[in-house]
């Protein structure tokens, strides 16, 4: 059985990131305002249909598609590209192919624990950006003040003393 991605992940570190955009020819602009983010992602699993978002205060991604299954994936909101897209099983990691102007690239998705791992690549310059996200439930209130209510809803509270 393929792991259960659904859940809402926050990112605690994200390691080789700037070197993997150069790699991409990200504009320098670009690089340095993604490097400042910390998206989060929301993933939503029905069998082999996913949808992943990753959310920031930047922009925001949404990547909808059926494992298994090739599909073009616009990349016009990460580095301005289209791509046909395959992303399948690997046991229980995802494996992703993106077939496009920059040659060898993908990226592998997987679970250990709590964390969400991912690493992007560009093969053909052996760049590999790590990412490591936790995952939070229902009902939990994070330290910055958000409460996660359901995996759809992000909801934005404070507390005032007078």
């Amino acid at each position: 059985m393929p792991a259960d991605f659904n859940g809402y992940w926050k990112m605690v570190s994200n390691d080789n990131f700037e070197e993997y955009l150069k790699a991409l020819d990200v504009n320098v602009a670009v690089r340095k305002i993604a490097n400042l983010l910390k998206p989060d992602k929301e993933i939503l699993q029905n069998g082999d249909h996913m949808i992943i978002k990753t959310l920031s205060t930047f922009r925001n991604y949404i990547m909808e598609f059926d494992v298994g299954k090739e599909f073009e994936e616009d990349l016009s909101g990460v580095d301005d590209r289209k791509c046909m897209t395959t992303v399948s099983w690997d046991g229980d990691k995802l494996l992703c192919v993106q077939n496009g102007e920059k040659e060898g690239r993908g990226w592998t998705q997987w679970i250990e624990g709590d964390e969400m791992h991912l690493a992007e690549c560009r093969r053909a310059l052996a760049s590999v950006e790590i990412r490591t996200l936790i995952k939070y439930l229902r009902g939990i209130i994070l330290p910055d003040f958000r409460s996660i209510d359901s995996l759809d809803t992000v909801s934005t509270t404070r507390s005032t003393s007078n």
